[in-house]
């Protein structure tokens, strides 16, 4: 191992290389393709962690010749149960917000650039000239880890370049909980016909399975608390490119009776649950985009359909029969009280109807979904998400709050910001979480986690919507912005404690609150997403130190 000392003097050397640019950057910046890099530095970069918390840099590399094959590494010294990663960070097509939400199927007619944002841990990685190569470095600290400070180094070893940046973590003596007991509510939705698709894998045997579970490790590590489960066939009417299946059969005999099947829906569930996303399991949909609804038909040995709108006979006369099948299944596994019947964006009246059969069917079933606020449907909603800006009386949140209700928020393809496509600022990923924070909402949803498109390791444009709309995790690994979403629902958890801490400490609660509060719709609009949630952490880090 080489020492600090070292590694300092050969930093040093590199800064008089002028063919070669190596440094520590910032975790705000998208460093661009062709472009040298400005502002890095060779000194110890200085982090500070909680125990139990993951913590990220990045540095760039540019070399005007080609670098050839070139090794990343990093570790800490002397930090007992650390895990340190490096990965390359990996470039992918993007576009513009332009209109918003709307098909775009001629990319031609967007601004499209290539954009910093995948993390691949590969160890090797061929580097040619005349390009910018960001490296993401990232620490997670153990629960168990001593407060002190502790060195480490990222190196990049190669025939043609090697160098080394030092880094030092301040561990201080507090403790982060697991993400399984943070209370902030993360949502979002998985896709596992996306990854059968990409990797050439049956749809639910063993190597789908296997082949799933980087994702959704990364998305227990965010504080997850959903499971998306599909209870019929294209809930959304196929708007992703890989459509959603049902998670259960419907079989109707020739007698007119029914049967279900819900062996991948509880072998889903239970995989998930093993991974430690144990909380909600949301059902799409009994509101499906396009009201039609298929079973197996016994007499005629084929595929049947039934096209009916919520309150007429011929919609109750499909949903009740398997809804009461299903509450009593779920029951038997244990799941009901854990079990929402979810909709998405649907009119008032419809709502209205659908939420008739489904509690005629188990008043135990609760409900979620992504709504407008409407006064008579909110009560009814154990889990209301609405949309980034919409008003709610603070008299509504707080007694659903007292009720043991969610009220959530979203961003899709509405907002120009702050938003989670590959060309936002990655700093508007950690700024969703600090506003939930401050408009008082128990959480977050998007509605896409690994919605992948036909290529997504090298283009995160699609058909319908702004680039990277549909996805936070590559099939190479993590983002720039699922790590900085991360970082914000960890943070959130140290507001969570802290409020507790600073009960008896009103000067600090309130400098807490005040900083918190920059993140309502005006203040969100009136500055940049890095130096807003820069100087709340700053404020943050302040108030934590005893």
């Amino acid at each position: 191992m080489r020492t600090t000392v070292l590694l300092v003097c050969l930093c040093a050397s590199l800064a008089l290389n002028a063919q070669t640019l190596f440094g520590w950057g910032d975790t705000d910046t998208r460093y661009p393709l062709d472009t040298p890099p400005t502002g890095l530095t060779t000194r110890t970069l200085r982090l500070t962690a909680w125990r139990g918390e993951t913590v990220s840099a990045q540095a760039a590399l540019h070399s005007a010749d080609a670098l050839g094959a070139l090794r990343i590494e990093a570790e800490v010294e002397k930090m007992d149960g650390a895990h340190v990663e490096a990965a390359w960070v990996g470039y992918v097509m993007t576009d513009e917000f332009g209109q918003g939400c709307g098909y775009r199927p001629d990319p031609s007619a967007y601004d499209s650039s290539l954009v910093a944002d995948a993390l691949d841990p590969t160890p090797v990685k061929h580097v040619g000239g005349n390009a910018t190569q960001p490296i993401w470095l990232r620490i997670d600290v153990a629960a168990h880890t001593r407060a002190g400070r502790y060195r480490g180094a990222l190196r990049i070893e190669g025939n043609a370049f090697a160098a080394a940046l030092p880094f030092e973590i301040e561990v201080v003596n507090r403790t982060l909980p697991p993400p399984t007991a943070w209370p902030m509510h993360l949502d979002l939705w998985q896709n596992p016909y996306a990854v059968a698709r990409l990797c050439g894998v049956p749809l639910w045997s063993d190597a789908h399975f296997n082949a799933m579970r980087p994702a959704m490790e990364r998305l227990a590590a965010a504080g997850q608390k959903v499971i998306t489960t599909s209870i019929m066939d294209r809930p959304w009417a196929g708007q992703t490119y890989d459509p959603f299946a049902s998670m259960v059969t419907r079989t109707r005999h020739i007698d007119g009776s029914w049967s279900y099947g819900y062996a991948v829906f509880d072998r889903w569930v239970a995989w998930m649950d093993s991974l430690g996303i144990r909380g909600q399991i949301n059902c799409y949909t009994v509101v499906p985009w396009a009201l039609t609804f298929d079973y197996f038909d016994e007499r005629t040995a084929r595929v049947a359909h039934v096209t009916a709108e919520p309150g007429s006979a011929a919609y109750r006369d499909y949903w009740l029969p398997f809804l009461r099948d299903f509450a009593r299944h779920l029951r038997q596994r244990g799941w009901m009280e854990r079990t929402h019947i979810a909709l998405d964006e649907r009119a008032h009246n419809q709502m209205r109807e659908a939420f008739a059969v489904v509690k005629e069917a188990d008043p135990a079933f609760k409900i979620s979904g992504a709504a407008h606020y409407y006064a008579d449907i909110e009560p009814m909603m154990d889990d209301l998400c609405l949309a980034y800006g919409e008003h709610v009386p603070d008299s509504v949140l707080a007694r659903r709050r007292a009720q043991g209700r969610l009220t959530t928020f979203y961003t899709c393809c509405t907002e120009a910001r702050p938003n989670l496509f590959t060309f936002s600022p990655p700093a508007e990923s950690a700024l969703v979480v600090w506003h939930a924070l401050a408009a008082n909402y128990d959480g977050y949803l998007r509605w896409a986690y690994i919605s992948w498109p036909p290529n997504p390791q090298h283009d995160s444009r699609f058909t319908a919507w702004p680039a990277g709309d549909t996805y936070l995790f590559y099939p190479s690994g993590s983002s720039i912005r699922l790590e900085r979403l991360i970082e914000a629902m960890q943070d959130a958890e140290k507001v969570r404690l802290l409020r507790t801490e600073f009960a008896h400490k009103p000067q600090r609660l309130r400098a807490l609150e005040a900083a918190i509060a920059q993140c309502d719709v005006a203040g969100i609009a009136a500055q940049s997403a890095a130096a807003l949630v820069g100087r709340i952490r700053s404020e943050l880090h302040r108030l934590s130190r005893r």
